[in-house]
């Protein structure tokens, strides 16, 4: 049966094509009831039930109190969702490939849009200037818990929910369930509220980030053999479960199989704000704890939630302020505050330990995150470590994943790249006119091309691989939250330094973004914006350096001489089918990342040198 609706699929989509007489590259003839989800429909609320974030700061701004709801949350990404260039560009070129999916993404970056219908026009052009306040206080605070729990949830959620058309039954996919009356929900009580307010326990968990921060093609399902192929056009998802359809983010699901999820991690205060060890959900590592008032007539509290949403959005942030900076509806020094947030979280999110092993040095990235590192949008995001070795007089020897701010340039030789790569399968590229193999058409990728980013804690292969998450390209054990990445270390050298480095975009990404975009101007401004901005500059997650002890090329086992067992793991090396092991560089003679006959050649000559056999 499902081997039918997939060769329907594609009869489908290619007879569309060939109808409309199309060139290579022509746009998929998807439909709005290609991207149809359970929960809240346009039309269901009218929109004056959700008052502006301007409304909500007359009572929750508290001052000039930066840690208060209000003013917190004017500097983060969440407030300027649908004032955002980079998704601007990206809606344009996803749009550009499947028609109409714009609707969908524009549930989450600008759900105003889609209860006041806006969204329905799949297009940036369309949003009213009540749309572009983003995901803001009303919208999330009136938000119901899709799985009503009997002496839990408000008994209010029991009648929204009957009235639904379908009530979503899987969190993620933008199938949100908003209160047709704009009725607020929050974790505690209030003295004398303002407004109708009810205690629902949803606002505090991470079930309702996963709304929107677990996404899949609702197009492009996932079929027994763990491979994606199109849906039949016009014909909404088989099933609404995130897990079966194509990954575009998973940050939920790898929350939600990661040891935070079950029952919380001690990180020693490196999250969840003042006094606070150990954290479990969402909210606790984005929006920590801190001593304040949540209204300006009300009482101070000493775990007061910071609605500062920090992610990895330095730069991201950096170019609303820079695109936005007349519009009166942006505080530009809210948002320098916000990136000032997320360049603190980046640092918090990783670790590095470094320990030299012979003529190399080990560099262990350690993800202090729950979820992957890096996680969220699929495109563009990427980390890497920088490796520079010195000698003793400070001299530069080896230099392994340099960047070249200049050029925006990434040296990707013998350096380890912590991302994820989609593509398109044959299928997916006889359909669409484009190349198979990786793509930067997000909206119409069917392939995990490569997915090296580190896990959390609590990982399991196989559950990842069932979440939609697996990994890809890089080798993670059950339990494994880190990385282990091993550099050449020529002779002479005396100390090395690492610096583990995130990027929100890379150079290929814009200008693919600028070149595919034929439809509006948001690639040319994104463009013109990221050489402004410093063309996404990198930024430090973590950075430490070792001091090098003397050491002997080919020494595996390291008594510091060479012997058989020395000669056995460079020979095993050797039948090594390449990419050879990090480790083997131990035996890299030649310096060109591979063990070959000339390292055999040299190690043999090292080793008479060295006990004077000849």
């Amino acid at each position: 049966m499902k081997a039918r609706r997939i060769l329907s699929s594609l009869l489908l989509a290619a007879a569309a094509l060939i109808a409309a007489g199309a060139p290579s590259a022509e746009q998929l003839p998807t439909t709005l009831a290609d991207f149809q989800v359970a929960g809240t429909q346009p039309g269901d609320v009218e929109a004056y039930a959700l008052h502006s974030s301007q409304h909500c700061a007359t009572c929750h701004a508290v001052g000039d109190q930066e840690q208060s709801p209000s003013n917190s949350w004017r500097g983060s990404k969440m407030a300027h969702a649908g004032r955002n260039p980079l998704f601007f560009a990206q809606l344009a070129v996803a749009n550009q490939d499947a028609a109409n999916v714009g609707y969908y993404c524009l549930r989450c970056h600008v759900p105003m849009s889609a209860i006041s219908g806006s969204a329905l026009e799949s297009s940036e052009a369309a949003l009213s200037d009540r749309d572009r306040d983003g995901v803001d206080c009303h919208f999330c605070h009136s938000l119901v818990d899709p799985d009503y729990v009997e002496g839990g949830s408000p008994s209010r959620d029991l009648d929204v929910l009957s009235a639904l058309e379908s009530v979503p039954e899987f969190q993620g996919n933008a199938m949100f369930v908003v209160d047709p009356e704009g009725v607020r929900r929050g974790t505690r009580p209030a003295a004398a509220p303002f407004h109708e307010r009810l205690i629902a326990p949803f606002q505090g968990e991470s079930a309702l980030c996963g709304t929107c921060h677990d996404v899949g093609n609702l197009a492009v399902s996932r079929l027994d053999d763990n491979t994606w192929r199109y849906n039949p056009i016009d014909t909404p998802a088989e099933d609404e479960d995130p897990w079966l359809q194509f990954p575009l983010e998973r940050t939920y699901t790898e929350w939600l199989l990661s040891a935070f999820a079950d029952g919380g991690v001690d990180m020693g205060g490196r999250f969840g704000g003042e006094g606070v060890r150990v954290v479990s959900s969402c909210q606790d590592c984005h929006m920590p704890r801190t001593t304040g008032k949540i209204a300006s007539m009300g009482r101070e509290y000493d775990d007061l939630r910071v609605h500062e949403f920090a992610g990895a959005s330095v730069w991201g942030l950096d170019i609303i302020r820079r695109h936005y900076a007349d519009d009166p509806a942006v505080d530009v020094d809210a948002i320098e505050a916000g990136m000032a947030r997320a360049a603190g979280m980046l640092r918090r999110a990783a670790s590095l330990e470094l320990v030299q092993d012979g003529p190399t040095v080990r560099a262990r990235l350690i993800n202090q995150t729950g979820h992957k590192l890096p996680t969220g949008h699929i495109e563009g995001r990427r980390a890497w470590l920088h490796v520079r070795v010195l000698d003793e007089r400070d001299r530069l020897l080896a230099e392994y994943g340099g960047y070249d701010p200049a050029e925006a340039a990434l040296d990707e030789r013998q350096t380890v790249i912590y991302e994820m790569v989609v593509g398109l399968s044959e299928q997916a590229a006889a359909l669409t006119g484009h190349s198979p193999g990786p793509t930067g058409h997000m909206a119409l990728a069917d392939t995990i091309v490569k997915d090296t980013r580190i896990p959390p804690r609590g990982f399991d292969r196989k559950a990842f691989e069932t979440g939609g998450a697996p990994v890809v390209g890089r080798d993670y054990a059950d339990g494994e939250y880190f990385d282990d990445a091993w550099f050449r270390l020529p002779v002479g050298a005396v100390k090395a330094e690492i610096t583990a480095l995130y990027q929100t975009a890379s150079r290929r990404y814009i200008e693919e973004l600028r070149d595919n975009n034929v439809s509006n101007d948001w690639g040319e401004v994104l463009y013109s914006l990221w050489q402004e901005s410093g063309r996404s500059p990198p930024v430090t997650m973590a950075s430490a350096t070792v001091f090098l002890s003397p050491f002997l090329r080919g020494d595996f086992n390291g008594n510091h001489q060479l012997d058989l067992d020395d000669a056995r793991s460079l020979y095993a090396c050797f039948l090594t089918t390449p990419p050879v092991a990090d480790r083997c560089l131990i035996g890299d003679f030649s310096g060109d990342g591979r063990i070959g006959r000339a390292d055999l050649l040299a190690f043999v000559h090292q080793w008479i040198a060295l006990t004077g056999l000849l």
